[in-house]
């Protein structure tokens, strides 16, 4: 694989600005966990014809390329990544409202898409109002909540693939299942998508937002660094469970703890460093397959470990 050099930097520049690219930029800035080793450079295109040329650039250098949103379902090792990182966040955040149809960029928020459905009284994304992180991330993960699941909304999506061709995906070839899609299994990039909403009253759709708003406040430690619910869910049982049973409510391994409040997530308790994160993952998983005879699946993605993740 090409190193990253100044040359392909200087190509990256060259496509999305100058101050869109950043070098050796840290990680623990850009993920919600709040840890993470530098990035060799970290990209953020504006548009989607930017981000098909930088995939065009890097794949003609032979650069890794990472993709990134917020960063919320990601742990990055302490030694970083050696790639090219392409995040979609802010910069690349559109959301347009045609009838009962949102056209938005990948990196727009869950959290922006379901307020501007709100101010359009368009109801049937209200599930993912407070799913932290963005379109793009939602629409790889198939990412879901209280019933809802992202397949029920999208009925298309805007795709690059790695070598930078940009394709139309249709809601069937997407493939979704529980936290899978094809784009995840291809590796491509998801630039935009298409939701199908339905007309409802504001006022109905800002209760159910403030009635799950609550619910996750009640129940999830919102107010510490974490990447979300740490594990996937076993069919026929609920890891959080498995955990708490497994007497793990509050165990550590140096800054990173079983949150005390949710048994599903890791937290960040202060100071936590990658390896303490993936340590107790490790450790979790072996207590729980030893008391339950279950293997716990991460839904952490994972960068930069020697095991190639």
């Amino acid at each position: 694989m090409t190193k990253i050099d100044a040359t392909l930097t200087e190509a990256l520049r060259g496509i999305v600005g100058p101050e869109a690219v950043r070098v050796d930029a840290p990680m623990s800035e850009l993920t919600t966990f709040r840890i993470g080793g530098p990035a060799a450079v970290v990209v953020e295109p504006a548009t989607a014809d930017e981000a098909a040329q930088v995939l065009v650039a890097c794949h003609a250098a032979g650069a890794e390329v990472r993709v990134l949103g917020l960063g919320s379902d990601l742990l990055v090792s302490d030694a970083g990544v050696d790639a090219v990182v392409v995040r979609l966040a802010q910069r690349f955040s559109g959301i347009k409202v045609q009838g009962t149809k949102l056209f938005v960029d990948a990196g727009a928020s869950n959290e922006q898409v379901a307020q501007a459905a709100l101010a359009a009284g368009l109801a049937g994304y209200e599930f993912a109002s407070g799913i932290p992180g963005t379109i793009g991330g939602a629409a790889i993960m198939n990412a879901g909540a209280y019933g809802g699941e992202f397949r029920d909304v999208c009925c298309g999506l805007t795709c690059a693939t790695p070598d930078g061709r940009i394709v139309e995906v249709t809601a069937w070839q997407a493939c979704w299942g529980y936290r899978h899609s094809m784009m995840g299994d291809e590796g491509w990039i998801v630039l935009g998508a298409v939701l199908q909403l339905h007309p409802d009253s504001a006022a109905s759709i800002r209760a159910r937002m403030d009635d799950l708003a609550a619910r996750r406040a009640e129940k999830q430690p919102l107010d510490m660094p974490s990447a979300g619910s740490t594990f996937k869910r076993p069919a026929g049982y609920f890891a959080g469970k498995l955990i708490q049973d497994a007497g793990l409510r509050g165990f550590s391994v140096g800054g990173a703890q079983v949150s005390q409040k949710h048994t599903g997530f890791v937290v960040n308790a202060g100071g936590a460093t990658a390896a303490d994160v993936r340590e107790l993952i490790a450790q979790v998983q072996q207590r729980v397959f030893e008391n339950e005879g279950v293997r716990l699946d991460p839904e952490v993605r994972m960068w930069g470990f020697a095991d190639g993740q």
